[in-house]
């Protein structure tokens, strides 16, 4: 990946982070991002499509609508109330993007595998645009298989969420998709596939939306990727190691469309798996030994053979050129699928300012700790020479490593272990949300509970006991606070994930830090309140990949 030098900003307080006030007050029909209505046939209000191979339609509410299997009474997709909520995120220039998904080779650092990614690189190509722009990208399916595309964390009209089988028909091999929607709030976030196994691939990319208003200054921008990687490992594939942690079982969960093979060795399928389970191949990726004390059980499931950054590993890493004294704002994501990282700059302090793409009070820290999915903004100075950039996978004995270099001297070693990876660690829930964002002190109007189940003999994560349905549906109305609550009854840790919204956490804060993904320890609960401010299906899961395919999924829906 390319590092990305941005000019110098216009400094602001720290207590002005973050544009656009967010009506979080507000009552029915309230949204969390500014900008102009535009009026009605704007660009904001149509998609095109030709997800199944058919031909392309404007308007889908109108005329090519996708009405998923399910209980009625619920808002659909494309529904008018999703269009309603598209308009008020306003209006702004056209960015027209295409990712190609298709199969590639991927040179590591010295190890080339074969895989499938969004062109030739991984991670794929950055996706920038700004706060108030109409974001038009376009999927093209190389694939011998179906997928989709999910924009991370981003708040959008529900039929351009990319789940198969809930938002829309998947796209088939050959045939495309174009996603197009407003951008109203700005942040680091990401793209990626939401079918099957393919996230755990090379199907990610990252998506950055620039602040119109920036406050932060700052001289430099790297943007970190870390993963976990399997794939084309001495013959290993994700679905694979699904099937090794399933003993050979299938697993069995009603995706709302059927699953058939195409010849090609995978399945193709029109809902969630990319694939059938199939056989276990490759030596055992099942890991038996590791703890973490920070996640207070075992670091995952799976022992990933390669740790990487921005797509290369640690003997061979990507290196960030810089200046001594240089302000460096860090965009650090995780698109691992079962591994989270504890992060640390050698040598450098971070001031943590966002996390998972909304703006925090200032916090100073050593280390940071990832879970699947989230991300993370720090501001550093850069100091004089050559400094590691180290995501030890929590609980794995393993690393990935990248690189900071300001002036001569030899690369770290791929070992380096950084003493602030021991050092100050500020966890989520200690951070304060910017004025800006946080929102008001408001009672619940409805409380949902969850409980996490399964356990790793079984592998039959789950909520409640239930495995997923495409059917399934939890209401809420418009206009609600809805008090989520998870409660984690098993010896893992999990990422919760929910679509379409963010979230405050609760507890030490009234009103704490906005979040999209979070992290519940085993034996523990998650608490969270969100605004119901965007009306569709919507789905609430596990961001551990093997998880989530096992059937820890659900669907928040609202009714009409």
């Amino acid at each position: 990946m390319h590092s990305h030098t941005r000019r110098a900003l216009l400094g602001a307080s720290i207590t002005a982070i973050g544009s656009g006030v967010l009506a979080a007050c507000s009552g029915p029909g309230s949204n969390s991002g500014p900008g102009p209505h535009p009026a009605s046939g704007s660009p904001s209000e149509t998609g095109t499509r030709s997800a199944a191979g058919g031909p392309g339609h404007r308007d889908g509410h109108r005329d090519s609508g996708f009405v998923p299997k399910g209980p009625k009474g619920y808002v659909n997709p494309s529904d008018p109330e999703v269009i309603a909520a598209e308009r008020e995120r306003g209006s702004g220039p056209l960015r027209t993007f295409t990712l190609t998904a298709t199969e590639t080779s991927f040179d590591l650092g010295g190890r080339t595998v074969r895989s499938w990614s969004y062109g030739d690189t991984l991670p794929g190509k950055e996706i920038r645009v700004t706060a108030g722009d109409i974001l038009n990208l376009t999927l093209v399916n190389h694939l011998s298989v179906t997928t989709t595309l999910h924009s991370h964390g981003v708040r959008l009209r529900c039929d351009m969420d990319g789940v198969p089988g809930l938002t829309q028909p998947s796209i088939r091999p050959g045939a495309d998709f174009t996603y197009r929607f407003a951008v109203s709030h700005p942040g680091t976030y990401w793209l990626h596939s939401h079918s099957g196994m393919q996230l755990d691939r090379g199907m990610y990319a990252p998506l950055i939306v620039e602040d119109p208003k920036e406050p932060l200054s700052y001289d430099k921008e790297w943007v970190v990727v870390l993963d976990d990687w399997v794939d084309g490992v001495d013959g290993s594939t994700p679905e694979g190691v699904l099937a090794q942690l399933h003993n050979g079982k299938s697993v069995q969960m009603d995706m709302g469309e059927s699953t058939a093979h195409d010849g090609s060795g995978h399945g193709s399928s029109a809902g969630t798996h990319d694939s059938a389970p199939g056989k276990p191949v490759g030596p055992s990726r099942v890991l038996r030994k590791g703890h973490s004390d920070m996640l207070r059980s075992a670091g995952g499931h799976v022992d990933h053979p390669y740790y990487l950054v921005n797509g290369r590993l640690p003997k061979a890493p990507s290196v960030f050129r810089a200046r001594p004294g240089d302000r460096i704002r860090l965009r650090i994501i995780n698109a691992g699928s079962d591994t989270a990282f504890r992060v640390a700059l050698g040598g450098h302090e971070m001031t943590v300012t966002h996390t998972d793409g909304y703006p925090v009070e200032h916090k100073r820290t050593d280390t940071l700790l990832l879970g699947m999915a989230e991300r993370y903004d720090v501001l550093i100075t850069a100091k004089d020479g050559v400094f590691p950039l180290v995501a030890l996978a929590e609980g794995k004995n393993a690393r990935a490593l990248a690189v900071l270099r300001t002036s001569s001297g030899s690369l770290p070693d791929g070992s380096a272990h950084p003493e602030e990876l021991d050092g100050r660690f500020v966890p989520a829930r200690l951070f304060v949300p910017a004025e800006s964002v946080a929102l008001c002190d408001r009672p619940p109007d409805r409380e949902l509970r969850f409980k996490m189940t399964g356990n790793m003999r079984k592998f039959n994560w789950s909520f409640d006991h239930q495995p997923y349905s495409v059917e399934q549906r939890h209401p809420v109305r418009e206009g609600e606070r809805v008090r989520l609550t998870l409660i984690n009854t098993t010896d893992m840790w999990h990422p919760m994930h929910l679509h379409g919204h963010t979230f405050a956490l609760t507890g030490m804060n009234a009103a704490g830090a906005r979040k999209d993904t979070s992290l519940v320890l085993p034996h523990h609960r998650l608490v969270v309140d969100f605004n119901a401010d965007n009306p569709g299906l919507w789905m609430l899961h596990c961001h551990n990949q093997y998880h989530s395919e096992s059937g820890m999924m659900t669907n928040l829906g609202y009714q009409k």
